[in-house]
């Protein structure tokens, strides 16, 4: 099933597996077009499994996959993925502390980043654009570890975890449209707010595998730095936003079946 995709360059394949992690944002966004909202016990299910998927990715197609490749490099196994993982958290501290957003549900004063007079709604999606560049990034890294010819790294693997975050994806954009559109904004401007803060999910997976490919001794480090960007999204931005408003249960349910889905997807096709 996978021939025909795994005869072109795994450049190409991030930027199409990213391309499809997209398009299933914007599938997620469309839902503005039936619904004016979404019920706050439903909204912090959708952010709980994407929570759960997040993290699951975390482990199972990076840090896990980033220790074995990093036997025989001459430093103990996990410092590489290890120094990876701190990087990409700081790197995504830095540009939450730099970039202006505002996260789904606060108010206009508690926007983050630097001061600025845009919109609230262009806030909300910038909060949620910041988290679509790790997911991006881990695609990206996925394919280009193919170009390095180790065991460690599969298509079948790198295909999984595209679908594992383009699952994740779809509730997602439903997440950024819906609200907007209880904002004020009309269904199509929703509609194409919540597809446009994916699009950098190409972007960031296109630099990712190019990276990978054109210094392969990077992949341990690129694969920790992508895990560590993710679960720092996930600790500071999902898991906190899920937990409102008394939905703990139901979040904490929605990480489990998250986590459970993108560990079969990970498990059993890589």
């Amino acid at each position: 099933m996978l021939g025909g995709f795994s005869q072109i360059s795994p450049v190409l394949q991030a930027l199409l597996a990213t391309l499809f992690t997209w398009f299933v944002t914007a599938l997620g966004a469309s839902l503005v077009f039936f619904f004016r909202e979404i019920e706050r016990r439903v909204l912090s299910a959708m952010l709980g499994f994407a929570a759960g998927v997040m993290i699951a990715a975390s482990y199972w197609s990076l840090l896990a996959p980033a220790v074995a490749l990093s036997e025989g490099s001459g430093l103990p196994k996990f410092l590489p993925p290890l120094a990876g993982f701190l990087v990409g958290g700081a790197f995504l501290w830095g540009i939450d502390r730099i970039v202006p957003h505002l996260h789904i549900g606060s108010r206009s004063a508690k926007a983050e980043g630097l001061k600025t007079s845009w919109r609230r709604n262009v806030l909300l999606v910038l909060s949620i654009t910041l988290h679509n560049i790790p997911e991006g990034l881990s695609v990206g890294v996925a394919f280009g570890a193919l170009a390095a010819g180790l065991p460690g790294a599969s298509l079948a693997a790198a295909v999984a975890l595209a679908i594992g975050i383009a699952i994740q994806n779809f509730p997602e954009g439903a997440a950024v449209s819906v609200p907007l559109r209880c904002e004020g904004l009309g269904r199509f401007k929703s509609f194409w707010y919540g597809q446009l803060s994916a699009i950098v999910e190409p972007i960031a997976g296109v630099l990712g595998a190019a990276a990978v490919v054109l210094a392969r001794p990077i992949l341990p480090y690129a694969m920790g730095f992508a895990a560590g960007a993710m679960i720092y999204v996930v600790v500071e931005e999902l898991i906190p936003e899920a937990q409102r408003e008394q939905s703990t249960h139901i979040a904490t349910l929605g990480a489990m079946l998250g986590f459970a889905v993108m560990m079969i997807l990970d498990v059993g096709l890589g």
